[in-house]
């Protein structure tokens, strides 16, 4: 579904990325893994046309987007749910839905959109005039997903959807990225919690230093000695 090879980005004289090349399969989660500055941020900037990449391809269901703007590439169904939720503090529940919803004209379909979110998060149909800067981070992040999912993502990338979270609501968090896979939605899913992401992925990539260092299936990442070593404390099963 989504193929990225031999991307190539550079901030000045720094190189952030080598030579990355990976492929996400469609109805699966597929994440990302690495420390901080290792460059998954940028990978999924360069992905949603918000940083230029200088080299390589991107492809997204055969269809050349590198270096497009970004509302051309969320408009081909590609969208983005940046790191730290982004929600518009000043505005309700209900309006950060509709701004997801911005290119959706048909009143139907925007009242099925709203009743998909409100099925997936029944917190935000109960309190939809709260003003979104009033939400705690577990409920500001769910707001975060119900405005993608208004976009009709048919690729949802997740840029540390766990970031800041309490354990328990990280775990609601992973439970409906699940949900939202297991509904046809392909999942990005960029992380920092190599445990949690690793037990719903399908397959992984570890990004080290700018360059893919190790990928296969979730579940052989989670078990391997290196992964467990440096990500998971060094902790076995």
């Amino acid at each position: 579904m989504l193929q990225i090879e031999d991307l190539q980005v550079s901030y000045g004289g720094i190189r952030a990325l080598k030579g990355v090349s990976l492929e996400v399969g469609a109805k699966e989660i597929v994440t990302l893994l690495g420390s901080n500055g290792a460059g998954k941020s940028t990978t999924v900037r360069v992905i949603s046309g918000l940083v230029i990449a200088q080299a390589g391809n991107i492809r997204f269901e055969g269809k050349n987007i590198k270096n497009l703007p970004p509302h051309k590439i969320q408009r081909h169904g590609l969208v983005h749910i940046p790191e730290g939720r982004k929600v518009f503090a000043n505005l309700t529940i209900k309006e950060n839905l509709l701004m997801g919803a911005y290119y959706t004209r048909a009143k139907s379909e925007l009242s099925r959109l709203f009743d998909r979110v409100y099925d997936t998060f029944p917190i935000l149909s109960s309190r939809s005039q709260q003003l979104a800067g009033t939400l705690s981070g577990g409920e500001q992040q769910m707001l975060a997903i119900g405005r993608a999912l208004m976009s009709k993502p048919r690729l949802l990338i997740m840029d540390e959807p766990s970031l800041g979270l309490a354990p328990m609501v990280v775990a609601d968090v992973f439970r409906i990225v699940e949900k939202i896979r297991d509904e046809g939605v392909t999942i990005f899913l960029i992380e920092q919690n190599a445990n949690a992401a690793l037990r719903i992925a399908n397959y992984a990539f570890l990004l080290e230093n700018g360059v893919i260092s190790l990928e296969g299936p979730g579940y052989e990442l989670l078990t391997n000695p290196k992964v467990k070593q440096a990500y998971l404390g060094g902790v076995s099963e």
